[in-house]
């Protein structure tokens, strides 16, 4: 009896505020419409001026000026926090560099390297006796991740690179131009 003054009562509760859904999602429906859209595709890598990594989003960001043309969620080193010191710390570089060349044949699908030592990275590096590393790429999943990829989502599982699904990776590698700044945030 319990059970189904229960049910009762959810029922007409459900059958109340449908009408009231149904208005908001119409209300919605029409000022997103007249919203322009967040996350228009640029039609040449030209529209692209920067990338801008969050590392504590866990987000990469395509950028035209000041507005977001696309997101994407990134994994990066074992260690993430803080600036990478030296080659092993499994780190990801933070600071100010360019993308300078790619690699079509990457162990890791497609890959953009980040120009990273810079002068000042060498320098601080250095004066620890320490070798700052280098190869730190925006790249996709190992290419012998198949059936696995799926495992990768939402990990810190590179060496200090910064690592996107494979669908990701083309659109970055299709909109981002050689040359690009990237700029790289805790």
């Amino acid at each position: 009896m319990r059970c189904s003054r229960l049910l009762t009562r959810t029922l007409l509760a459900l059958a109340l505020l449908m009408p009231l859904a149904s208005q908001a999602t119409e209300v919605l429906a029409r000022a997103d419409s007249r919203m322009p859209s967040a996350h228009p595709v640029p039609e040449s890598a030209s529209e692209i001026t920067r990338v801008l990594v969050k590392k504590s989003e866990r987000r990469l960001y395509l950028m035209s000026g000041e507005q977001v043309i696309r997101s994407f969620r990134i994994s990066l080193g074992d260690s993430p926090k803080g600036h990478k010191l030296y080659e092993g710390d499994e780190r990801t570089p933070e600071g100010n560099y360019t993308l300078d060349w790619r690699n079509a044949e990457s162990d890791f699908y497609k890959s953009i390297h980040i120009s990273y030592p810079s002068a000042r990275d060498l320098e601080l590096a250095s004066a620890w006796g320490l070798d700052p590393g280098g190869s730190i790429m925006i790249h996709g999943l190992p290419n012998e991740a198949g059936d696995m990829a799926f495992a990768y989502a939402g990990l810190d599982w590179t060496d200090g690179c910064i690592a996107v699904s494979n669908e990701a990776m083309d659109e970055i590698w299709q909109q981002v131009a050689n040359g690009t700044p990237i700029s790289i945030r805790p």
